[in-house]
C-alpha cells in the first residue's frame, strides 16, 4: 500500500473512531441530562426512565440495531398517549425519531416483509395516524397504506379470523387481536367511513367461540382450526392453558377498538359484553395482593409467579373500561388494587430516581423451533426479565388511565 492510501485508511479509521466516540458520548450526556423527580406521575417517571436507558427507542430490550418491532410498538403507543395527556414535546420527539429511524423517506419500512403476513407487524403502525397529522409527512401515510395492504391479503381461517402468522397456518391467537385490530378500526374510521367495522368484530367474534371456556369463563391462549398442531385439543383445537398476558393482549384490544367503533353500530354492544364477560372472569383471579399470575388460574401450583405485563394489562382494560362507561365502577378499585401491588411488589426505585418494572415474562407463544408445547411447565419457565417492553407500555397505560 502506499502513503496516500495507508494516510487515507487511516483518516478513514480514524473517522469513523471519532463518530462513534461522539455518538456514544452525546448518549451519556443525554441520558446524564434526565431528571426523573419523584414528585412526577408514575406514568413520567417510567418514560423517562425507559429514556435515560435507551437514548434511542430502538435500543429498549437492548436491541443492537433499529428494527420496526411489535414490542416497540406497544411502547411507542404509550408514548403517544402520555403526549397527548402532557403535550410535552419531550415524548412526541422520542416516538419521531424512532419512525424516521425505521421508515425510509419513500415510506419503505425497515425489515418488514408483507408476504410474510404476520399480524405482529401491524402493531408498531398505530403511532403512526397521530404522527402523520403532527408532520404532514407522506412516508408516514405510506407505511399505514402499505401495512393496510398486508389485511388484505392476509390469510385467514375458514371462517374469517386471520391466522397469526404465515407460519402458523390456521391459527388465532388472542396476541393477534391486539396487533391487528386497533390499528384496523382506526383505519376504517379515519379512510374507510366504518365499511370494515362487521370485519373487525368478525375477529373477537371467532376468538370468543373457539377459545371460551365455559367452566372459568378465561379465553385460552389460542386456537387451532385444523386441529392438527401437537399442542391443540384434539376436539376444541383449543391450546391447553390460560396465560394472563394474551388474555391481556384481548382485553386491551377490546377498550382501543371501541374508541373508533360508532356508537349507533349495531355490533358494538357485542363488544362490550365481550369485555364484560372476561372482565368478570379475570377479577376472580385477581390474587390477595391485588396482582394476577403468569397462569391465570393456577395461583396455588408450585412454580407460578405474580407476572408484571398481564397484570398490567388488566389494570387498564379496568381502567379505561370504567373511566370510558363499558365496566362497572367496581373495577375502578380493582385497577387501582392492582396498580398499587405493581408499585409495591414490581417496582425497583434507584437512588437518581430511575425506576424498573421486575417480573415481565420476556416472551410466550406455541409452536416454532424449539417446539412451544403451551404446557403449564413451559409458561412458567419461559424467561422473566427485568424492564422488558412487554412490562413498560403497559405501565405507562394503566398509569395514565388511573392517573397515577
Amino acid at each position: 500500500m502506499n502513503r496516500k492510501k495507508k494516510y487515507f485508511v487511516l483518516a478513514i479509521s480514524f473517522g469513523l473512531m471519532l463518530f462513534s466516540f461522539l455518538n456514544v458520548a452525546a448518549q451519556e450526556t443525554s441520558k446524564s441530562l434526565i431528571v426523573i423527580s419523584k414528585d412526577l406521575k408514575w406514568s413520567e417517571r417510567m418514560a423517562l426512565s425507559i429514556m435515560k436507558r435507551a437514548p434511542k427507542a430502538w435500543q429498549i430490550d437492548n436491541n443492537d440495531k433499529p428494527k420496526w418491532d411489535y414490542k416497540l410498538g406497544l411502547v411507542m403507543t404509550a408514548f403517544e398517549n402520555l403526549y397527548q395527556k402532557t403535550k410535552n414535546p419531550v415524548y412526541e420527539n422520542y416516538i419521531r425519531d424512532y419512525y424516521e429511524t425505521v421508515i425510509s423517506n419513500s415510506g419503505e419500512i425497515t425489515n418488514y416483509k408483507l408476504e410474510d403476513y404476520n399480524i405482529d407487524y401491524i402493531n408498531a403502525g398505530k403511532t403512526l395516524f397521530d404522527l402523520y397529522k403532527q408532520t404532514n409527512d407522506s412516508r408516514f401515510l405510506t407505511a399505514i397504506k402499505q401495512l393496510r395492504k398486508q389485511l388484505e391479503t392476509h390469510p385467514r381461517t375458514n371462517s374469517g379470523g386471520f391466522w397469526h402468522k404465515k407460519i402458523y397456518p390456521n391459527q388465532m391467537w388472542l396476541d393477534g387481536l391486539y396487533m391487528g385490530t386497533p390499528f384496523y378500526a382506526r383505519y376504517t374510521f379515519e379512510f374507510n367511513n366504518g365499511k370494515d367495522f362487521n370485519d373487525i368484530v368478525k375477529q373477537f367474534e371467532q376468538i370468543y367461540l373457539h377459545t371460551l371456556d365455559k367452566k372459568t369463563g378465561l379465553l385460552f391462549h389460542a386456537w387451532d382450526e385444523s386441529k392438527k398442531m401437537e399442542w391443540a385439543n384434539k376436539e376444541t383445537g383449543t391450546s391447553p392453558n390460560f396465560w394472563s398476558r394474551s388474555i391481556g393482549w384481548y382485553m386491551m384490544a377490546l377498550v382501543d377498538v371501541l374508541d373508533y367503533m360508532p356508537k349507533e353500530h349495531p355490533k358494538r354492544k357485542e363488544l362490550i359484553e365481550y369485555l364484560n364477560e372476561i372482565s368478570k372472569a379475570v377479577a376472580k383471579y385477581q390474587d390477595v395482593s391485588g396482582l394476577w399470575y403468569q397462569v391465570t388460574d393456577a395461583g396455588n401450583r408450585k412454580g407460578n409467579y405474580l407476572e408484571a405485563s398481564g397484570s398490567e394489562m388488566f389494570i387498564y382494560a379496568f381502567a379505561k373500561g370504567v373511566k370510558k362507561g363499558y365496566l362497572p365502577a367496581s373495577y375502578k378499585k380493582l385497577a387501582v388494587k392492582g396498580f398499587e401491588a405493581v408499585i409495591k411488589d414490581l417496582v425497583k426505585v434507584d437512588d437518581d430516581g430511575e425506576i424498573h418494572i421486575t417480573q415481565v415474562c420476556a416472551s410466550a407463544g406455541l409452536g416454532g423451533n424449539p417446539f412451544r408445547d403451551g404446557s403449564y411447565e413451559y409458561y412458567i419457565n419461559e424467561k422473566i426479565k427485568v424492564d422488558n417492553s412487554h412490562g413498560l407500555g403497559p405501565f405507562i397505560l394503566a398509569a395514565i388511565e388511573l392517573e397515577k
